[in-house]
């Protein structure tokens, strides 16, 4: 598990070089421009919808004493809740609807390691590869916030807090580095079948996840280039499993 952690990790090195050896840069146009337009939509309704949120916590309070000291504390919570779900919602709308530009990208990159431009998968449409995007990444949404809900309420209760922003990082991670993982195993396996590898795999999906969530953090680049680097570095590592399976 560490170590296919360490793995998705360290595939982000080489990244930049190989989009640029395969010249893949024209393939990330469109989905560069939905990565921003989703990242405006989702910061203007943050912004407007955390003070609201916060005081509809704040009114749990109902003593007069440490109400303004609750009150602070639900703005917090209430601007946190707001980031992570504006953060699981960002993630899994990008890279749904980007499913059907990242497919040929993952293709390049596997006939690369391949040596040929030839190699058997399932042969999918633009239509077949944006639904199943937007099924897989409904599916992780529909789970991420089952799980992540209860982790935030986590979050009122002392030295928990701690662990469970760690927790709350680690999911976010797998479910990012799951969508990233499935445009290559999109060709290669059924929606169900997809599910199994990863889980098998999951310290691959977290370790691609993590830089896609740190990524996320740094403004403007950051959500600029989220996808090309993490779909290019989740391609490259989903194929040599691939590969060492068939040896």
């Amino acid at each position: 598990m560490i170590k296919n952690i360490i793995s998705g990790i360290t595939a982000y090195f080489g990244a930049f070089t190989l989009i640029s050896k395969l010249k893949l840069w024209k393939y990330f146009a469109i989905p560069m421009a939905i990565s921003a337009i989703t990242a405006i939509i989702i910061i203007g309704s943050a912004y407007g919808l955390s003070d609201n949120i916060g005081n509809f916590i704040s009114k749990i309070w109902v003593w007069d004493w440490g109400k303004d000291t609750f009150s602070t504390i639900s703005n917090f919570i209430g601007g946190l809740i707001i980031l992570v779900i504006g953060l699981i919602l960002f993630k899994h709308i990008i890279m749904a609807l980007s499913a059907p530009f990242m497919s040929p990208v993952s293709e390049k990159i596997e006939a690369h390691f391949n040596g040929s431009s030839t190699h058997a998968h399932r042969n999918t449409s633009f239509g077949q590869q944006l639904w199943r995007g937007i099924k897989i990444n409904g599916r992780n949404l529909t789970l991420e916030l089952l799980i992540t809900l209860p982790i935030l309420l986590l979050k009122f209760i002392p030295v928990v807090n701690i662990f469970s922003t760690a927790l709350l990082f680690l999911v976010q991670a797998y479910y990012a580095g799951f969508g990233n993982l499935d445009y290559t195993l999109e060709r290669h396996f059924t929606y169900r079948e997809s599910i199994q590898f990863v889980r098998k795999n999951r310290g691959l999906a977290i370790g691609n996840g993590i830089i896609f969530i740190l990524f996320l953090l740094v403004p403007v680049i950051g959500v600029i280039l989220v996808l090309p680097l993490s779909v290019t570095a989740a391609s490259s590592e989903t194929v040599k499993i691939l590969q060492s399976k068939k040896h």
